[in-house]
Order: structure tokens, then C-alpha cells, then sequence
């Protein structure tokens, strides 16, 4: 859980601010920046299927210790970069070890977790990265906000992933007899097709956090002038977040994933329309000269709404993470565990990438507020499916009659 957390933190601690990075050191556009910045998805996407299948085909530890330590490697690229090519090139490369990093340190942690408190312990470690998804950013805008400088953010997240690989060096696993898997190579090798719902239902939801957790902080200060909020704005999102475990931890032990997993999506859903709806109402508001009242208030409605719909995506976010994960290796056989996390966080990558390349494309000749509004259809299409489908698929391909 330390080393996820670390992991985690290396990589948010840059995410919300690399826009502005990109924007302000080499003037680039927001269309080039969703460009640039789907580069490093798109090469973790396409490293995840391998990564399973090195995970459940070699030693598991040493699989987790190369991945781990390229991805600690990369961050010295960034402060190497002096152009906005060979940002990209160094951006883009990362996310391949990323990807492996990932799958192998999930695979590990489900490796040392007693078979009776599976359910519960996927759920807290689920937690270590969600946490690190909303601390870390309030801790790069922070930091960013009195230092005015990004190479000391560059390397933070190096000396942060540094850490998490000695803490991850620590980690002694039970010996087991690697079991090659002697049939012919087929997909379902390098993506669990048992799951494969499950996965498409996932990419909704990484959409829609891509395009949060990519743009908060340039929405925050293009169009809604806010300029300290954003720090302020995951904090929140972490208190949700724990506040999950405190909501659905009993849920989880119990086995009920899908409970878990509908609860989570539609207090998401519910968040991420209300950061969007109470703005555009505000506008509306002003511009048709409406209530009085709701004008004169505008600026409390929409702090209401940016900074409430924290709380409930981080408290949605918290429920629907751990069962999804749980549910994913709950329909695959013990052998293909690293099969399963992978097909999990290749969902969420092809989700989080399209989130930024689309989100960016809308943002260029719509605006942001089209992007937000494109977010909230994309996930509200998550939750219709996962009612209508998804949660019959998985009860039917079931493997553990301890969970539901």
C-alpha cells in the first residue's frame, strides 16, 4: 500500500499542473496539450496486456523491481527536456513502465494478502492510490503556488517514486513454483475476455476522471478565475475518498460488490453533474436576467458546486474502484491474476487517455464547459450500463461464491 501510494503520488503530484507546464514554458495549445499528454496513457495502454502476462509467467518480484525502477528513472527525463519534442518523447515513453508497474504491484499485493480478507484488502489498497489521486495534487498546486517552479516538482515525484521502489525492495513474497502456461498463446492470455464488460464499463469512468484531474486546474483558472482552489479541490476529494471506507468498508467485507460498485457510480455521477450544472445554471441565470437572488448569490452556488462535487466524486470514486477490481479477478482464475489487474487498468488507461485527447479537442473549439457537459453524459452512459448489463454479466461469471 506504501509503495502504491508512492507510485501514485509521484505521478498526480504533476498531473493537474503539466497543462499549465506545457502552455506556459512552451506555448502550447490546448489541442497539443491533449495530445501530448495522451501519449504517456496510450504507452501504459499498450504495455498492460504484456505486463500480465510477464506477472503471472515469471518471477513477480523482480518483474515489480524493473518496472519500478524505470519508472523512477523517467522523472529525471522531464527535467532534462528542453523542447517540446523531446517532452513528449520522454512523457510518452514513461507511461510504458507505468503500465507495468501498475499491473506487477497489484499482482504482489493480492500475492501476500490471506485468501479470507482478499475482498477487504483489495479495497484498502485500492484506497493508497485513490488517496494518492486527491493528496497529491493539493500538494503540487501547493507547492507550485509558492515556489512558482516546476523542476522542484520534477523532482519531488523522483525522489517520491525513489522511495516507494526502496519500500517495495521490502516486500517478501510467499515462495511458489511459477506455473508456465504451456497452451497456445491466445488473447485471453493478455486480457481477461471473462471480463471484458467489466473493463468496457471501466473506460466511462476513466474518461471521466482524465478529464477532471487533467483540466480542473486550467478550467479553474481560464474560466472561473479561481486560482488557489484546485489544491483545495482534491483535498476534498480525499476526504470523500476515506469517508468511503468508513460507508462501504462493512459492504465490501460482506462481499457485496455490486452493491458497492452502484452506490459509488451514481454519487459520482450525481458529483461531476453538479460541477458543471450549477455554473451553467449561474450563466443562464445572469444572461436571461433571472432571480435576484440566485444572481446575486452566483458566486456561492458556484462554490457550491465546484467544491461539493469533490466530495462526491472522491466518495464515489472510493466505493466503485475496489469493487470493479474486486469484481475483475473474481471472475478469472487464480493463475491469471496479473491477467485481471491488467485488464482492470487497461480500461481505466484507454478511459483516463480519451478522456485527455478528447477533452482537450472539445475544449479547443467548444470550451471547457462542453468538455465537463461531455464528461457527465459519458458517465451517466457508465451507470445506465452496469444496471442494464454489466451487473448480470459479472453474477454469471462468478468464480468466488463469497462475493455478490
Amino acid at each position: 500500500m506504501t509503495a502504491n501510494f508512492a507510485l501514485f503520488f509521484a505521478f498526480y503530484v504533476l498531473t493537474p499542473l503539466l497543462p499549465l507546464y506545457l502552455s506556459e514554458h512552451f506555448g502550447a495549445t490546448k489541442d497539443v496539450i491533449g495530445l501530448v499528454l495522451s501519449g504517456y496513457t496510450i504507452a501504459a495502454l499498450l504495455c498492460r496486456p504484456f505486463s500480465g502476462f510477464l506477472v503471472d509467467s515469471f518471477p513477480r518480484k523482480t518483474v515489480l523491481m524493473v518496472c519500478f525502477g524505470a519508472f523512477a528513472i523517467f522523472f529525471a527525463g522531464y527535467l532534462a527536456a528542453s523542447t517540446l519534442l523531446l517532452f513528449t518523447i520522454v512523457r510518452t515513453l514513461h507511461g510504458g513502465p507505468f503500465g507495468a508497474l501498475t499491473v506487477s504491484n497489484s499482482t504482489v499485493a493480492i500475492d501476500v494478502l490471506p485468501s479470507s480478507r482478499r475482498t477487504e484488502g483489495i479495497g484498502y489498497y485500492g484506497l493508497s492510490n485513490n488517496l494518492a489521486m486527491a493528496i497529491a495534487p493539493t500538494v503540487g498546486i501547493f507547492i507550485y503556488k509558492f515556489t512558482d517552479s516546476f523542476i522542484l516538482l520534477f523532482w519531488i515525484a523522483l525522489a517520491v517514486a525513489c522511495f516507494g521502489w526502496l519500500v517495495d525492495a521490502t516486500v517478501k513474497l510467499p515462495s511458489k513454483e511459477i506455473v508456465r502456461d504451456r497452451s497456445k498463446i491466445s488473447l485471453d492470455r493478455f486480457f481477461l475476455v471473462r471480463g471484458w464488460l467489466l473493463g468496457l464499463n471501466m473506460v466511462a469512468f476513466g474518461f471521466s476522471f482524465g478529464v477532471l484531474s487533467n483540466y480542473l486546474a486550467i478550467y479553474g483558472k481560464e474560466v472561473k478565475g479561481i486560482t488557489g482552489g484546485t489544491g483545495t479541490y482534491f483535498l476534498l476529494c480525499s476526504i470523500g475518498l476515506m469517508l468511503s471506507r468508513l460507508q462501504g468498508g462493512r459492504a465490501l467485507r460482506r462481499g457485496l460488490l455490486t452493491h458497492n460498485a452502484g452506490e459509488g457510480m451514481v454519487i459520482s455521477l450525481i458529483g461531476y453533474t453538479i460541477f458543471i450544472l450549477l455554473p451553467t445554471l449561474v450563466s443562464l441565470s445572469a444572461d436571461s436576467g433571472g432571480s435576484k437572488f440566485f444572481t446575486l448569490h452566483s458566486s456561492l452556488f458556484i462554490s457550491i458546486g465546484y467544491y461539493g462535487s469533490a466530495i462526491l466524486i472522491g466518495l464515489g470514486n472510493g466505493h466503485m474502484w475496489p469493487a470493479f477490481q474486486n469484481m475483475t479477478i473474481s471472475v478469472a482464475r487464480n493463475n491469471q491474476r496479473g491477467t485481471a489487474n491488467s485488464t482492470i487498468l487497461i480500461s481505466w488507461d484507454i478511459g483516463m487517455g480519451l478522456g485527455i485527447l478528447v477533452g482537450g479537442i472539445i475544449s479547443e473549439w467548444l470550451g471547457y464547459g462542453a468538455a465537463f457537459w461531455t464528461v457527465v453524459l459519458v458517465n451517466a452512459a457508465g451507470v445506465a450500463c452496469f444496471f442494464l448489463a454489466t451487473k448480470a454479466f459479472f453474477l454469471q461469471r462468478n468464480l468466488d461464491p463469497s462475493v455478490r
